[in-house]
């Protein structure tokens, strides 16, 4: 559904652009498709007793895979490495930067993969417009795997615009979910144990314990012992009734205030890549489900990346790659390091 607004609204600015208009925004742009797999966990067996009779019962993890599509145009920084084609696996970390090296850079992707058994539909949209003493960036990011979704706006005044290291502060617009709702909270008993059979009975869930067969809201036996009904069905009951809930919830506004830096530097032996953004105050606007609310006041909210890379001879190198970010008490991240020997 988003990707689609997103097709029409560049239809309809390419519609009311001029020709040449169109050519530029679109001039070194890639358009990507591109699908992966490979096995996944191993299956695993379960098994349990009931009067003395020995069962057990499969559980298996079909492969994973990842279909991808994507539009990009961002200029590559001159510590990146040119690929003939784009795959939808590279872990391009200088794109998560505030300041690219082209004023007007853009990314539309979307991911749909499964991983360990799991359906994600994962998204990451963004226009980025930058200027000596401003800079301005829409943002959408949907990210399955670490169960964070928001869109974000920002404009931000710029100080030292064209020195290695420059700074920047402005404001922020977050629109996501009411995160810190805990919709099992109703449930949680004083050492906090969870009635999760009484709330799979209550989601229309039937247990037999004469015949050991627990049923589904539709009727079909989804397990057949106490075993797989713990460790298999319940989880994925508890995480149906939170979806759920957190889905009847409108997404709320967020109000921020921001600071940041970028520093760049790059020699063909040495570069460094760096920026970060912190959000020390949010505006409370009293909602009822206001994160305020949840964490009993302000709080910090930060984003982050370091590229790192050194030739110290001919032979020796090593690198640090990563980005990190904390919204909401939620972390996502990515990083990786090492070093390399090369053997004449």
């Amino acid at each position: 559904m988003l990707l689609s607004r997103l097709i029409v609204i560049l239809i309809l600015l390419c519609s009311t652009a001029s020709a040449q208009t169109f050519k530029k925004a679109f001039k070194f742009s890639t358009f990507y498709v591109a699908a992966n797999g490979g096995t996944s966990l191993a299956d695993r067996d379960v098994y349990s007793t009931s009067q003395g009779v020995l069962s057990y019962d499969t559980v298996f993890t079909p492969y994973d895979y990842s279909l991808t599509m994507g539009i990009r145009k961002i200029k590559r920084f001159q510590y990146e490495g040119s690929t003939p084609f784009k795959d939808g696996t590279e872990s391009a970390y200088g794109d998560a930067a505030t300041i690219g090296l082209a004023p007007f850079e853009y990314l539309f992707e979307v991911d749909y993969k499964r991983q360990e058994g799991v359906e994600y539909f994962d998204q990451q949209h963004f226009v980025r417009y930058v200027r000596d003493k401003w800079l301005t960036k829409v943002e959408y990011v949907n990210d399955g795997f670490a169960d964070i979704e928001y869109y974000e706006a920002t404009q931000r005044f710029r100080l030292r615009g064209k020195k290695k290291l420059s700074f920047n502060f402005g404001g922020v617009t977050r629109l996501a979910e009411p995160y810190g709702f805990d919709p099992l909270a109703d449930w949680k008993l004083e050492n906090d144990y969870i009635h999760y059979t009484q709330l799979a009975i209550q989601e229309g869930y039937s247990i037999d314990i004469f015949e050991n067969e627990y049923k589904n809201p539709a009727g079909d036996i989804v397990a057949t012992s106490s075993a797989v009904w713990e460790e298999v069905v319940i989880p994925q009951v508890l995480e149906d009734y939170v979806n759920k809930k957190r889905n009847e919830l409108d997404n709320q506004f967020q109000y921020s205030v921001v600071l940041g830096f970028d520093y760049y530097h790059y020699k063909k032996d040495f570069w460094l890549h760096s920026w970060g953004n912190f959000m020390p105050y949010h505006y409370d606007n009293g909602g009822e489900y206001s994160y305020h609310n949840f964490i009993g006041g302000q709080w910090y909210d930060y984003s982050g990346g370091l590229i790192f890379g050194y030739k110290l001879n001919k032979h020796l190198g090593l690198f640090v790659e990563g980005k990190y970010n904390k919204y909401w008490n939620r972390e996502w991240y990515d990083f990786k390091c090492g070093i390399n020997y090369v053997i004449f």
